[in-house]
């Protein structure tokens, strides 16, 4: 399934600037890397070395889907990468996203648990495997429950806007986790996939871009190794 290409729904903010690392609001439309072929070159990462052209960097310690927009931290010089790419993989980065779901979510918190693979037959979708899938774990809880408009077609269908925190960064984590059937006793995803997405859901007929945005983002400054939090206002 080849990926569709998306407009770029505006440019790109610097949230925070050290002289070790850049916090940036990535636009919904942009890739986070250059894609393949010449049209796929504008990205997160040349965008940001044309803000910092001075540093040896950025260097891109963890990648949003082009869909999705929000926080991205870069660092600017390989030492910089090293010490972020260490918080990520210790899983001491805490993330936090705000989206909104087509239907009505079943109970109003919880813990998703649905080890993910790539699909080698259908790239870029990735699916849940029991045997050979990598452990994917997502918190959750309702933010607000939204009726369905009674003068769209069929009633409209009901929405939930949902906080999630991922425990773990595996690619599509959040859009597979929410769309994934709910199963007895809670278990499962949350049977919903998310407004606009184009590969679990219905794509554009449900909303003009994937309601999933990057909203908060802690870790630790490589430089002082004290504390830094940022946060996106959600665009929609």
């Amino acid at each position: 399934m080849p990926t569709p290409l998306f407009k770029i729904d505006g440019e790109l903010k610097i949230v925070l600037i050290s002289k070790r690392f850049l916090v940036v609001d990535k636009p919904s439309g942009l890739l986070s890397v250059p894609g393949k072929g010449e049209q796929n070159q504008d990205c997160v990462a040349s965008r940001a070395k044309l803000l910092v052209p001075q540093a040896s960097g950025p260097f891109v310690v963890h990648r949003l889907d082009m869909e999705t927009s929000g926080l991205m931290v870069l660092a600017r010089d390989p030492d910089a990468h090293r010490h972020l790419s260490r918080q990520f993989e210790a899983r001491a980065v805490t993330k936090a996203y705000e989206a909104v779901l087509m239907g009505e979510v079943v109970g109003d918190s919880g813990t998703i648990s649905l080890p993910m693979r790539p699909d080698v037959d259908r790239r870029p979708l990735q699916i849940i495997d029991w045997t050979h899938g990598r452990e994917a774990v997502t918190r959750w809880r309702v933010m607000k429950r939204e009726p369905g408009d009674p003068n769209a077609d069929g009633g409209g269908e009901p929405r939930t806007r949902i906080h999630f925190e991922p425990i773990t960064g595996r690619t599509h984590q959040l859009r597979l986790h929410a769309a994934y059937a709910r199963a007895p006793g809670g278990k499962g995803g949350l049977g919903c996939p998310i407004v606009g997405d184009t590969l679990y859901g219905d794509g554009a007929k449900s909303g003009p871009r994937l309601l999933l945005h990057a909203k908060f983002l802690a870790f630790i400054d490589p430089e002082n190794r004290r504390p830094e939090r940022c946060e996106s206002p959600v665009p929609f």
